[in-house]
């Protein structure tokens, strides 16, 4: 029997035939233990007195471990109350600690990726009736004198990795007395650090670790995760130290319902009117770019995860667009079948929870998706009841500390109704009594998706979840596919802190804090010694008897920005004013902001003038113009080494290795905003831009490709499509996002002499998805064939072989000869 909230959001049955899926999920009952022996009776008394009468068993289990000594890991449901676990054994330690000489015997480090999930945990301590607790946050928001009273008296340090990175570890001398007394360090909702983001994670808490050794510490660490595939496995890679893992959940669960919902399919419309080109260029993160430091032969760089959250993921239609995978771009503007927004699906499904006076969260993409929904929503409910507009609100990264505060509170309290947010909200911010969730597109990971499933229902009461598909080939496969979601493992995290490109910035900030010897070494990836060698070659690195210094004055910090390109911006910088409107990294910044490309900024539009790669600044004048622009590119990959290859039954092979990918900027268009005429087209001379990383690849000779009954003529489009639609595919096989990656495809390559499909990292280096898609080829491929044929399009459309971008846009692309080549190559 259909539940009262799924009555609501399909409006009583008129919309039920978007429903593509309803999945039940049980009740089940809570299993709680006594408390453990060694925890101390005031500890256990506050627990109590916060209304925690007897733990459940996952937590006693973790408690227990760290307790002695050991690294653990708890990967248990969302709300199964995973800080408790930890909890436990750090308040233990931090009240024992009080009868030390200094009042401080014990200190603990909390690491959480965000700054609101730091003050929702220092409002919980905050709440505890506990003698000898002295928590406090240490992050870009907190007064100098509070960081200094930090240092000197507080035995729980709420941090995050990015402060550890520019601040406390650079600075150890003033951070002594914290590091020395260090018993834990925690590292919440660790299931974030994954890609080149987790890698950089990863080695700065091997060098916390190091240092705390120095200074004579030995921490245990406690990791706390939503489910994760293989969790001990991924915890130890990324501290570097074996962990034990704890995952059987014994919280108990509120019964709820999970819907998968296709929004209708609108024919025949172009799809800068049809809302698509909004909804892309809304939630399109801003993609990782290649960074080099000019200051050596050897790139140091960093890349994070395209994050949905980067200010240039705010673009609106208008922006300079398509170019050269992995780059944003929009859609092409060809007239074909599309689907309606999932935007403005979302939008629909709030509206009417919040006029049912509902609890929900709406999640999207991008900060721009998150304001863009929450004023849909509001315009909508205006029509219903004006007096509901003050109970919807959006929240996303880039508000000041003290909106972001109020609206936590305003959450907690309910006082709110309706919130739209990007994945901020994702974490483990106690928010209790929501009633719906809905899910604007695919969020990247399963684990991602039941966190955001997860915030709802935790009250106790009927809660429901709805994942609404993009018009892309991943969302289309998912919705029609239950069992990717329901009856699939979680996605393990994939990192790789051996990355040279990584790990190089990294050694030279662990030398600068305490000269490197080999005995260190070990406590790197296997790749450190050989880096080592290359930045001493590059005389970044001195080499000593006591070991390796940091040779350099600057701050070897800079080498490494955690979580963007880390190779540096072009600056947007309006003529007449001198004002700074915006960045763009380094290999968007070709396809962007080059001559004549159109720029959006806050509703105004800007031509670019003149682009100076050099002195990295963009110079842009105000006008009003009627067009948008999109660039022209042109791609080549060469093969460097192959690491593996696989032959296929069927006579193609698969391999895996580093390439180098070679990008240029040729031209742009000018289209006609609304119809897409193209009014002109321009050339340009932009020098290219090169890329080394790592890609999968799968070959067809040529008598594959007749016996796939694929023309000559036809099979530049097939690659071509098969390459998009394996794109779109890939991150539920490799936990990563689609823009995460790029792709190329040739009819006959030059390095293998047939028709090669090249799917390939987006970061220098690589981060390890290129190989996730090796590893899992046959399935990775069988979902991109279902996905293609699967497609009720005619000659291919954005939910199965169009991609939003094509630096050729979407030219050629043969649907059916890709669905054709792809069951022959799999046999």
């Amino acid at each position: 029997m259909p539940s009262e909230l799924f009555d609501i959001l399909t409006r009583f049955g008129d919309r039920a035939d978007r429903v593509t899926h309803v999945e039940a999920l049980p009740s089940r009952p809570g299993r709680t233990v006594d408390w453990p022996g060694w925890l101390l009776p005031p500890v256990r008394d506050a627990f109590v007195s916060a209304g925690i009468e007897l733990p459940y068993a996952h937590q006693v289990e973790t408690a227990d471990l760290a307790h002695a000594g050991e690294n653990v890991i708890v990967a248990t449901g969302t709300a199964s109350g995973k800080s408790l676990g930890y909890l436990m054994p750090v308040l233990d330690a931090a009240v024992r600690g009080t009868s030390a000489p200094s009042g401080r015997g014990s200190t603990t480090l909390y690491l959480s990726p965000t700054k609101a999930l730091a003050a929702d945990q220092l409002t919980s301590l905050h709440e505890l009736v506990l003698q000898g607790l002295r928590p406090t946050t240490y992050d870009g928001d907190t007064p100098r004198a509070d960081r200094d009273w930090a240092r000197r008296h507080a035995n729980v340090i709420l941090t995050n990795p990015d402060m550890l990175h520019r601040s406390l570890l650079p600075g150890h001398e003033r951070f002594s007395s914290v590091l020395k007394r260090l018993e834990f360090v925690v590292v919440d909702e660790a299931h974030r650090y994954r890609g080149v983001f987790g890698s950089h994670v990863s080695l700065i808490l091997r060098r916390l670790l190091r240092l705390a050794r120095h200074y004579g510490a030995s921490p245990a660490v406690i990791g706390a995760s939503a489910t994760a595939g293989d969790p001990a496995e991924v915890f130890s890679r990324l501290i570097g130290a074996p962990a034990r893992a704890v995952v059987d959940d014994a919280s108990p669960r509120a019964a709820g319902e999970f819907l998968l919902w296709e929004p209708p399919l609108l024919p025949g419309l172009d799809p800068f009117r049809s809302g698509i080109s909004q909804e892309t260029a809304a939630e399109a993160p801003t993609a990782p770019s290649p960074a080099h430091d000019p200051g050596s032969p050897l790139a140091v760089a960093s890349v994070t995860d395209a994050s949905p959250d980067d200010p240039w993921a705010d673009s609106v239609p208008g922006t300079a667009t398509t170019g050269t995978a992995p780059v944003p771009e929009v859609p092409s503007t060809q007239v074909s079948e599309a689907r309606r927004s999932s935007l403005a699906e979302a939008a629909d499904l709030l509206t009417d929870t919040t006029c049912a006076g509902r609890r929900a969260i709406g999640f999207i993409a991008s900060r721009r998706g998150a304001e863009a929904l929450a004023s849909i929503v509001k315009d909508e409910v205006a029509r219903v009841d004006d007096s509901l507009v003050r109970t919807i609100a959006a929240y996303r990264g880039g508000y000041l500390p003290e909106e972001r505060r109020l609206l936590e509170s305003a959450l907690r309290s309910g006082r709110l109704l309706t919130v739209a947010s990007t994945n901020a909200l994702e974490l483990g911010i106690d928010i209790s009594g929501l009633d719906a969730v809905i899910i604007a597109g695919w969020p990247g990971t399963l684990a991602s998706l039941w966190q955001q499933a997860g915030r709802a229902g935790r009250a106790g009461q009927e809660w429901i979840a709805v994942l609404v598909a993009r018009d892309d080939p991943l969302d289309t496969y998912l919705v029609h596919h239950p069992e990717a979601i329901f009856d699939k493992a979680v996605d393990a995290v994939v990192i790789d802190p051996g990355n040279p490109y990584v790990l190089a910035g990294h050694l030279c900030a662990a030398a600068a804090e305490v000269p490197l010897t080999r005995d260190d070494l070990a406590l790197f990836p296997d790749t450190a010694p050989h880096i080592v060698e290359q930045l001493t070659a590059a005389r970044m690195l001195r080499s000593r008897p006591s070991g390796w210094f940091w040779a350099k004055a600057k701050n070897p910090a800079d080498l490494s920005d955690i979580r963007s390109s880390g190779g540096g911006t072009i600056r947007l910088v309006e003529e007449e004013t001198g004002a700074l409107l915006g960045t763009v990294d380094d290999a968007g910044s070709h396809h962007q902001s080059h001559p004549g490309a159109v720029y959006v900024h806050q509703g105004r539009t800007f031509v670019v003038l003149d682009l100076d790669p050099a002195e990295r600044v963009a110079l842009v004048e105000q006008r009003h113009v009627d067009y948008t622009t999109e660039s022209q590119s042109v791609t080549e990959i060469g093969i460097l080494h192959t690491r593996a290859t696989v032959p296929l039954p069927s006579g193609a092979s698969v391999s895996w290795g580093d390439v180098e990918v070679t990008s240029q900027v040729t031209g742009y268009r000018m289209r006609q905003s609304g119809s897409g005429t193209v009014l002109g087209e321009y050339q340009l001379e932009l020098p290219s831009q090169v890329l080394q990383t790592t890609a999968v690849w799968w070959t067809a000779p040529d008598a594959l490709v007749e016996d796939a009954d694929v023309t000559p003529a036809d099979l530049p489009g097939a690659v071509h499509a098969a390459e998009h639609a394996a794109i779109g595919l890939l991150p539920l096989f490799a936990g990563c996002d689609r823009w995460d990656i790029g792709g190329v495809s040739t009819a006959r390559h030059a390095d293998t002499g047939v028709a090669t499909v090249f799917v390939h990292d987006g970061q220098p280096g690589g981060a390890g998805f290129a190989e996730r898609g090796f590893e899992a080829f046959t399935a990775w491929q069988m979902a991109t064939r279902e996905a293609i044929e699967a497609c009720e399009c005619v000659t291919g459309c954005p939910s199965c072989v169009q991609s939003p971008k094509c630096g050729n846009g979407n030219e050629p692309l043969e649907k059916d000869a890709a669905a054709r080549l792809l069951r022959t190559v799999l046999g």
